[in-house]
């Protein structure tokens, strides 16, 4: 053999060498990853129900198989390679955009009670499953044993569906459509129709206003979809406000209310607009309350409903509270072909609405409501205020300027798409004007999927304007500024 073939064999067996030792190498961290991923798993207690429910028990195995805990939790014990210099850096990054996505947290726990996770975090779930999109090639590559088989994707679907099923199905939905991501307005909720009347007259009575001009219909209009149509609101002497008006239809169904969920409920809700001095401009709620009380058909009514209790902001609250309960609109297209009616909805309208699942619009907007039952962020997959090249203002900080916790920054209450079609503009800052660039900035900005086609747009608008529901019977196109109320007819 001459020299320089000998110095080649010495250069190949090297280069074998170090790939042998690079496998081995790999081979080794890849097994010691998997024992420690399956060592710090998270365990169910003795105690918890889910042991003994097949469904629930196969979709956990699944979370601790692919270790989702990783990334979605601020808990979890790290891999050794989180702590090196240079993997930290990536990992971190990755860390953080996943929690900021989703806290799989709540679900962890509910696994643990036996209870059902919330609709969104069932949806979001189903979302990244049905798109594949989780666990990241990055991540697999270092825990192979963590790819999601067909199979696994199937239990997990499984589970949704089945606690969708259980524990969120509206009565008379169609067998077929019970483990639906959305699901039909139940016809009627459990209301105390007298109270309910009385709040019906506060709720147009513009003595609650510091001017007698405004009451909450003059932002809330019936016959708008519950809105005013305007990009923010207009209060006393004209001022306008910083936001965009949330429709009050169907809004008991939200988790909270307001963009930023600082009021807890629909009466907490109430007491806000009257004394603020941009809205309805009145001095305090005392004086408010001493209004009503010098009007005597209030003075029989409150002590009628409220016995003792004087009148006063809580019971002027919780009167239009339960006014606002009764402000559910069934029985849209899209109800009706939940509940069975193959031809409630057209084939584009229903091509629409599989778009707008496979897209993952149906992450967030979820349940009865298609929406109101969780916060998001605004521009959770692209620069949404950069793009939209105007000054950031105070309420553009969205759930943090409540909570002051920096996780809520620029996080918004996900609104609800009922009567989408008739709330115009939209969006928190009501900067856009059709239902079109709606659809075509929110795939933009919040999806994985940023350029929809023009056929994409026009089936899932098609599909949202299904959602628009009659309010006590008549159609929302047709409901008058001041509906009277229609308590149901004793039987």
């Amino acid at each position: 053999m001459s020299e320089a073939a000998a110095k080649k064999n010495i250069v190949r067996k090297a280069f074998a060498g170090l790939i042998v030792a690079g496998a081995l190498a790999y081979g080794g961290t890849i097994a010691y990853l998997t024992h420690f991923d399956h060592q710090g798993v998270p365990k169910l207690p003795t105690s918890s129900p889910t042991w003994h429910d097949p469904k629930a028990l196969a979709a956990f195995n699944v979370f601790q198989e692919t270790r989702c805990d990783y990334c979605h939790t601020r808990t979890a014990n790290l891999p050794f390679y989180f702590r090196l210099p240079f993997a930290n850096q990536i990992m971190q990054r990755d860390l953080e955009a996943g929690q900021r996505h989703f806290r799989i947290d709540p679900v962890i726990a509910a696994f643990r009670a036996g209870k059902p996770p919330s609709v969104e975090q069932l949806s979001r779930i189903e979302e990244v499953v049905r798109q594949n999109r989780m666990p990241p090639a990055a991540y697999l590559l270092m825990h192979p044993h963590a790819y999601m088989t067909e199979k696994a994707r199937s239990d997990v679907l499984v589970w949704v569906a089945d606690q969708r099923r259980r524990y969120y199905a509206t009565p008379g939905v169609a067998p077929q459509f019970a483990g639906e991501v959305i699901q039909p307005i139940p016809e009627s909720l459990p209301v105390d129709w007298a109270k309910a009347e009385l709040g019906r007259q506060l709720f147009f009575d513009r003595r609650l206003s510091g001017d007698g001009k405004l009451n909450c219909a003059s932002c809330h209009g019936l016959d708008k979809g519950g809105v005013d149509n305007l990009v923010t609101a207009t209060g006393i002497n004209g001022q306008k406000g910083p936001i965009n008006v949330p429709t009050v239809y169907n809004a008991v169904f939200s988790i909270a209310q307001f963009w930023n969920g600082r009021a807890a409920d629909l009466a907490a809700q109430a007491a806000g607009p009257v004394t603020n001095p941009v809205e309805m401009g009145a001095h305090d709620w005392q004086s408010v309350a001493q209004i009503i009380a010098a009007v005597p058909e209030y003075q029989t009514a409150f002590a009628s409903l409220y016995g003792a209790d004087p009148i006063s902001q809580r019971t002027v609250t919780n009167a239009i509270a339960e006014y606002e309960k009764t402000l559910i609109t069934p029985d849209s297209p899209f109800d009706l072909y939940l509940k069975g009616d193959n031809t409630a909805i057209t084939a584009q309208e229903k091509r629409g609405y599989e778009r707008f699942k496979a897209i993952g619009c149906s992450g967030c907007h979820s349940g009865v409501a298609v929406g109101g039952d969780a916060y998001e962020i605004m521009g959770l997959e692209g620069p949404y205020f950069s793009d939209r090249k105007s000054a950031l203002t105070d309420v553009d900080s969205g759930r943090e300027s409540f909570t002051h916790a920096l996780e809520d920054h620029q996080k918004f209450k996900v609104p609800n798409l009922r009567n989408i079609a008739l709330t115009a503009p939209y969006f928190h800052d009501g900067s856009v004007a059709t239902l079109d660039d709606a659809v075509r900035l929110m795939a933009r900005y919040q999806t994985p999927y940023p350029d929809l086609s023009r056929s994409d747009i026009d089936d899932i608008v098609a599909f949202l304007k299904t959602l628009t529901g009659r309010y006590q019977g008549v159609p929302l196109q047709q409901v008058v500024a001041e509906p009277p109320l229609k308590a149901p007819q004793a039987q």
